[in-house]
């Protein structure tokens, strides 16, 4: 497209979308990892907590998988669309294909827990009810349903 004369060149809408485009930097998504001889046949995700809820959650669970930790949160492994039907209880966060999130994490945390056999996942019900419960969250299934 072009203006008036002597008014210079119009941009369409779709290339001024492509030049801001241009300039945003491009991020490759960080993800925690399987450790290396684990296997992760339903896929994963991740649940954050605060690093001051970690070591109360922690003996709360039957059974621990990989836990990953920094000096800001801890982070379990679980397998994908484990926030199906669940609203995690603030100030969890759900983290989709265990992608950390770009803000707030500089490095990938360690992991600080690997458990026996080949499977990396902390069962998600027992780390949901952990969560509730030192949260003082009621589980979605128990609060009383609002027509």
């Amino acid at each position: 497209m072009t203006g008036a004369p002597g008014t210079g060149t119009l941009l369409s809408l779709d290339s001024l979308v492509r030049l801001q485009r241009g300039r945003q930097p491009r991020t490759v998504p960080r993800r925690l990892p399987v450790p290396d001889g684990m296997t992760a046949p339903m896929g994963c995700d991740a649940v954050a907590v605060p690093a001051r809820l970690g070591p109360l959650v922690l003996p709360r669970l039957p059974r621990v998988g990989c836990v990953y930790a920094d000096e800001a949160h801890w982070w379990w492994l679980v397998p994908s669309d484990s926030d199906y039907a669940l609203e995690w209880p603030a100030p969890a966060r759900y983290a989709t294909g265990a992608v950390l999130p770009d803000a707030g994490v500089p490095a990938l945390p360690g992991l600080i827990h690997r458990p026996d056999g080949t499977l990396p996942y902390t069962p998600p019900i027992p780390l949901y009810l952990a969560l509730c419960r030192l949260t003082g969250t009621a589980p979605a299934w128990s609060r009383p349903v609002i027509a």
